[in-house]
């Protein structure tokens, strides 16, 4: 007959397993990962299988990890596609909107990556070919540069979503760019009516 401790510690599995399932930040399901994977080979180890928890503490749990961590790291990037020397500009709203726009997605585990492209239909033509999640365009029309806040169009629903609700106007004004918008791809240069 087993000891008490060793249903208590088998419980646990099944509660660390949820702890990984329901974890809204990546990186603490890792942790919770490896929790999981400690707890697993300590079983297997108390129920005699010695070579099945080192196989699950090296193999099930480290390697695992290993390639969750590589995974979670690229994937957790927002691609934001831009003009080759935007930042360099002397625009007294490029600067706040990267700062607010970093501090924005950060909350959400992602990081900001800025892509730059030589023309505006380069940039059209990376967010058809999914080359980045959105792109930031300035309104060169009438108006100096520093009185027009950027534009931002953005493919993925979820962070026109979020921009939607957190973006401030006067920081950037942020559209959802359809499918159904991406083809044909606009001739000109600066941002029309029709295409937001």
């Amino acid at each position: 007959m087993m000891s008490s401790y060793v249903y208590a510690i088998m419980l646990l599995l099944p509660l660390s397993a949820a702890m990984v399932i329901l974890q809204r930040n990546p990186y603490q399901a890792l942790v919770m990962r490896g929790i999981l994977g400690a707890i697993a080979a300590l079983v297997y180890a108390m129920l005699g299988g010695a070579d099945v928890a080192l196989t699950e503490a090296l193999v099930g749990t480290m390697l695992a990890i290993t390639l969750y961590v590589v995974a979670v790291r690229s994937s957790l990037v927002m691609r934001l596609g831009v003009l080759e020397g935007e930042g360099a500009k002397k625009n007294l709203q490029w600067q706040p909107m990267l700062d607010y726009l970093r501090a924005l997605l950060k909350r959400y585990q992602l990081r900001l990556e800025l892509v730059p492209y030589a023309d505006d239909q380069a940039l059209y033509q990376a967010l058809a070919a999914k080359e980045v999640h959105g792109i930031c365009l300035m309104d060169r029309t009438g108006q100096t540069a520093e009185e027009v806040a950027p534009r931002i169009l953005v493919r993925v629903r979820r962070l026109a979503d979020i921009f939607a609700t957190e973006l401030p106007g006067a920081i950037a004004e942020a559209k959802l760019y359809r499918d159904d918008q991406l083809d044909p791809l606009p001739l000109s240069s600066a941002l029309t009516e029709e295409h937001l």
